[in-house]
């Protein structure tokens, strides 16, 4: 056999049921168990947006038929989205905007780097998922200009690693952007 057995998608739909089902059972039950054992801390909520994040993440890369910068565009906003989360509930000490998010970026930034050096000849499908961890990632100037986050080496150098790799990719393969923007906006 050449190719795998591909899943019926009516059967991806009955397991993802079942799955929501089961987890909103759990987070049910997490959330009697904390209002009963310790109201004033709030665990169960991160144990039921973890399972937000996870369900959410496998659905996408099961459902989508997307490359690998998609999947890393996507990965790269929930988890910033998690890691808020968990920050904020836990009383907002501004480590999730400081230091996970400044890493995270370099991460994306990282990874979207290597993507495009391995893939320049095909990039026109990886085009928008850059743009937008691009804008993403330059998002914090905006932050730092209204005082939302002090600026710390680590959140500069995420902001220098965006840079380089925007321009990179640029240089690389601005034929590929042009035509998908032409594409996607009618520009």
């Amino acid at each position: 056999m050449l190719y795998p057995k591909k899943i019926k998608s009516k059967t991806i739909n009955r397991a993802f049921k079942i799955v929501m089902l089961v987890l909103s059972i759990v987070s049910i039950v997490l959330l009697i168990i904390n209002r009963l054992t310790t109201p004033y801390i709030y665990w169960s909520h991160l144990c039921i947006f973890g399972f937000i994040y996870v369900y959410f993440t496998v659905r996408y890369s099961v459902t989508r038929n997307k490359t690998v910068a998609g999947h890393i565009m996507f990965q790269s906003i929930l988890l910033a989205l998690l890691l808020y989360f968990i920050d904020y509930r836990i009383g907002f000490k501004g480590w999730s905007v400081n230091i996970c998010f400044p890493i995270l970026i370099i991460i994306s930034n990282i990874a979207m780097f290597i993507i495009t050096i391995i893939s320049h000849k095909h990039y026109r499908q990886n085009a928008i998922s850059q743009l937008v961890i691009v804008l993403l990632s330059l998002s914090i100037i905006y932050f730092i200009y209204k005082g939302y986050i002090n600026s710390s080496p680590l959140i500069n150098l995420s902001i220098a690693i965006s840079i380089i790799n925007f321009l990179f990719s640029l240089i690389m393969c601005h034929k590929d952007i042009k035509e998908e923007l032409t594409r996607k906006f009618n520009m």
